[in-house]
C-alpha cells in the first residue's frame, strides 16, 4: 500500500493509538483518561478527563518555545489603508490584557460571549481572550441583520457582546452599533455589558451604563493567565441556518478541535511552523475560525488575516499582491473569489505584476471547485490546486489532496481522497451502500473524528435529528456525489441539487461543469424547476466573463449544445439565460435552492446570509423571461 493508503487505514483501524499521536503535538495540563468515549453512542466525546487550554497552545507555547519575535498575526485591509504585523508575544500580550477586561466585565469560564465583528486584529483577540479564560464565543458575522443577531443571542445567552463601530465594504461604511442596539432591542436575553471598538470611519453612541469602549476597558484592565479546562468543554458555538428558521448552533470543544486543526495543517495542507498561511475568509465563518485563528497559531505559522474582496480593492490583482508581500506560502479561498478574478481578469494578466516565489499551493473550499477553475488557476500559478470539501458542522476538512502525506495526481472536479479519520460512504435512500461510480447520498461513518461537532447547542434531540436519525450509525452530510474507482470522491452538489428527469437522477454539478468549460463563461448554476410532463427540467443560468463580445443568444445556444453532447439528450437542458450575477451567500455559496423557489412561484425568504438582495430580483426577471413564475419573495 502507498504511503497515504497506510496512514488512513491506520487513523480507521487503530484510531485510538493514531490520535493518541496527534494530541501529543500539544501542551496538556492533564492527560486524557480515554481517547474516545463511546460509551452512550450516538454521541461519543473525544480526550475525556483531559485537560487544557487552546490559547496557551495557541499564543503562549510558541513565545516560551522560541518563537516569540515570529510574525504570529499580519492585518492587512486595502479598505481602511493599514498593514499591521503582531509578533507571538505582541499578541499574547494582547490577548491576555484584553481577557484581563473581560473578566473584570464580568465574564466567567463557561459563560457565552458573542463577537460581532468585522475583519479586525481585535475581532481575533477576542475570540482567544475568551479560549484563554474558557469563556465560550460565539462570532456573528459583522453586519448581520438585526432579526438574525437576536436569534443568536437568544439562543447563546451571551453576558457580553463584543463589537466594533463599524465595518468597511468597497465604497461604503457599515454602522454596527445600531444592528446591535435594534438586535438587543429585539431579542428577549440581555447581555448586561458590551464592549465597542470604535474605528476612525465612524464612531459609534455609546449607551451608558451598557455599553464600555474598548480601549477604555484595557486601560483598567490587568493582564489574564490562561485557565485550564476539560478537553471536553465547549471552545465555541457558531450558528449555521437551519431549515426551521431556528439557527443551528454547532458546538465545537476544546480538545477535539485542537488536535484536528494541528493534524490537518500537517496531513492537508503541508504548513509547518514558521510558514505563512493565508485564509481569504472572514471569521464569522467556519473557515474563519478555523484557517485564519486557531490553526495557523497552534501550528506555530504565521496567518494573514485580510479585510479587502478579490476583486476592487482596488483590482483583480489584489490577492497577488497579499501574496507577494506577505511571503505567502499556503493560500486557501472559495472557488467564488477565483471566479470573481477570472471574470475580471481572464487572461491573468495582473498576475505579472508580483512575485509570487514563495507561494507553493492554492486550496479551494466552501463550494463545488468546477473543473474549469481549477484548470484556469493551474495554468495561471503552476502551483497544485488543491479542492477540499468540508462543513461547518465538520470543521475540518474531510476530503482533500493530503500533500502532507502523499500528494495524489489532480483530477478537476473531485477533491480527491478521504482525509485520515474520516470513514465516508455513498449509501441509496435505503441506506445500502453503493458501489464505484454510483451516486447517492454522502455519509460518515460513526464515530466522526475529534473536532467536529459533538452536539448542537442546547439541542440534542435536533443533532440526533438533523445528522444521525436518516442512517443509523452515521453522520448525514446533505450532499450527493460518488467515489470513483481509484478512491477519488466527487461531491457533485446539494442532495435537494439532484433532480429526477423522466425518472433519471441527473446531478446538476455535472451540468454546471459543462457550462463552466465554454470559453465565454466565467460562474454558472444549473437549477431544476417544476415540469408537468418530466417532473423536474434543468435550468442554466450564466455570468459572461468580462470583454466577451458575442451575443447572449449565441452563447446559449452553444451551451445547451454543449450540455446535449457531453451528457445526452437525457439532460434536456434546453434554456440558458445569461445574467449579470449570481446571487450568494456572503461566504460565496450560490441561492440554488431559493433560486429554484423563484422558477417554480414558490414563497421563499431571502436567506439571512445573502450578499446582495438585489441578485433575486434579478434572477426573477431572467427565469421570468424563459417563461417561469419569476415569484416574488
Amino acid at each position: 500500500m502507498s504511503h497515504y493508503q497506510n496512514t488512513y487505514r491506520r487513523s480507521l483501524d487503530q484510531r485510538d493509538a493514531y490520535w493518541a499521536e496527534q494530541a501529543a503535538q500539544l501542551h496538556w495540563d492533564r492527560p486524557w483518561d480515554r481517547v474516545l468515549d463511546d460509551s452512550r453512542p450516538p454521541f461519543y466525546r473525544w480526550f475525556p478527563g483531559g485537560r487544557l487550554n487552546t490559547c496557551y497552545n495557541a499564543l503562549d507555547r510558541h513565545v516560551d518555545g522560541g518563537r516569540a519575535e515570529q510574525a504570529a498575526l499580519i492585518y492587512d485591509s486595502p479598505l481602511a489603508g493599514v498593514v499591521k504585523s503582531y509578533s507571538y508575544r505582541e499578541l499574547r500580550d494582547a490577548v491576555a490584557l484584553f481577557a484581563g477586561a473581560l473578566r473584570q466585565q464580568g465574564v466567567q469560564t463557561g459563560d457565552r460571549v458573542v463577537i460581532y465583528m468585522p475583519m479586525v486584529p481585535e475581532a481575533a483577540i477576542a475570540m482567544l481572550a475568551c479560549a484563554r479564560l474558557g469563556a465560550v464565543h460565539s462570532v456573528v458575522f459583522g453586519g448581520f441583520a438585526a432579526p438574525e443577531l437576536a436569534k443568536r443571542i437568544d439562543d447563546a445567552q451571551p453576558v457580553l457582546i463584543v463589537s466594533a463601530s463599524c465595518g468597511l465594504e468597497p465604497g461604503r461604511t457599515i454602522a454596527y452599533k445600531p444592528l446591535l442596539d435594534q438586535a438587543i432591542e429585539l431579542s428577549t436575553h440581555k447581555p448586561s455589558r458590551c464592549i465597542v471598538l470604535q474605528r476612525p470611519q465612524c464612531a459609534a453612541s455609546l449607551i451608558a451604563g451598557r455599553d464600555v469602549d474598548w480601549q477604555a476597558a484595557l486601560a483598567s484592565a490587568t493582564p489574564a493567565d490562561c485557565v485550564s479546562v476539560a478537553a471536553t468543554d465547549p471552545l465555541y458555538v457558531l450558528y449555521t441556518s437551519g431549515t426551521t428558521g431556528k439557527p443551528k448552533g454547532v458546538v465545537r470543544d476544546h480538545g477535539g478541535h485542537a488536535v484536528s486543526l494541528v493534524h490537518s495543517m500537517n496531513v492537508v495542507y503541508d504548513t509547518q511552523p514558521g510558514e505563512v498561511f493565508w485564509a481569504a475568509s472572514d471569521v464569522g465563518w467556519v473557515v474563519g475560525h478555523a484557517y485564519i485563528v486557531y490553526a495557523p497559531l497552534l501550528q506555530g505559522c504565521t496567518t494573514v488575516m485580510y479585510e479587502g474582496k478579490p476583486v476592487g480593492t482596488p483590482d483583480a490583482g489584489a490577492f497577488w499582491r497579499v501574496i507577494a508581500q506577505h511571503r505567502v506560502k499556503t493560500f486557501f479561498t472559495a472557488p467564488t473569489a477565483f471566479r470573481a478574478i477570472k471574470k475580471e481578469d481572464p487572461q491573468g494578466e495582473l498576475l505579472k505584476q508580483y512575485d509570487l516565489s514563495a507561494f507553493k499551493a492554492l486550496y479551494l473550499a466552501g463550494e463545488r471547485s468546477d473543473p474549469d477553475t481549477i484548470r484556469w488557476a493551474q495554468q495561471l500559478l503552476k502551483v497544485p490546486v488543491v479542492d477540499n470539501w468540508w462543513q461547518t458542522e465538520l470543521g475540518w476538512p474531510a476530503i482533500a489532496n493530503c500533500r502532507g502525506v502523499e500528494e495524489k495526481p489532480v483530477k478537476p472536479g473531485s477533491a480527491s481522497v478521504a482525509v485520515p479519520g474520516y470513514d465516508i460512504r455513498v449509501l441509496d435512500a435505503e441506506g445500502g451502500e453503493l458501489d464505484a461510480g454510483e451516486i447517492g447520498n454522502l455519509a460518515i461513518k460513526l464515530p466522526l473524528p475529534p473536532g467536529t461537532l459533538p452536539t448542537l447547542w442546547n439541542n440534542e434531540a435536533g443533532y440526533r435529528d438533523t445528522y444521525l436519525s436518516r442512517y443509523p450509525g452515521y453522520y448525514l452530510a446533505g450532499d450527493a456525489g460518488y467515489v470513483d474507482e481509484d478512491g477519488y470522491w466527487w461531491v457533485m452538489s446539494r442532495i435537494d441539487d439532484i433532480i429526477n428527469v423522466a425518472g433519471h437522477r441527473l446531478s446538476t454539478g455535472a451540468m454546471e461543469e459543462v457550462l463552466a468549460g465554454h470559453p465565454d463563461v466565467a460562474e454558472c448554476a444549473v437549477i431544476g424547476v417544476a415540469d408537468a410532463l418530466k417532473g423536474q427540467l434543468p435550468v442554466g443560468l450564466v455570468v459572461l466573463k468580462a470583454g466577451v463580445s458575442r451575443s447572449p443568444e449565441t452563447v446559449c445556444k452553444e451551451l445547451v449544445e454543449r450540455v446535449r453532447q457531453e451528457i445526452g439528450a437525457v439532460a434536456a437542458l434546453k434554456q440558458v439565460a445569461v445574467v449579470a450575477r449570481l446571487p450568494k451567500t456572503r461566504s460565496g455559496k450560490v441561492l440554488r435552492a431559493t433560486m429554484r423557489a423563484i422558477a417554480d412561484g414558490a414563497s421563499y425568504n431571502a436567506p439571512a446570509t445573502i450578499d446582495d438582495p438585489k441578485t433575486l430580483e434579478e434572477i426573477a426577471a431572467a427565469l421570468h423571461g424563459l417563461g417561469y413564475a419569476g415569484a416574488k419573495g
